[in-house]
């Protein structure tokens, strides 16, 4: 029974983020993925 119902929890989580996922525009994932790319090839002061 327990079994059953953490399967049946990471399958809610799993369908919650793929909706968060699908809710950004095209435009929006674009924006983010060059803002993640800007900071991870800035250098970094040692």
């Amino acid at each position: 029974m327990a079994a059953f119902a953490g399967v049946a929890a990471t399958g809610v989580v799993v369908a919650r983020a793929e909706r968060r996922r699908r809710a950004y525009t095209p435009d929006q994932i674009r924006t983010r993925l060059r803002q993640r790319h800007a900071e991870a090839t800035t250098p970094t002061p040692d």
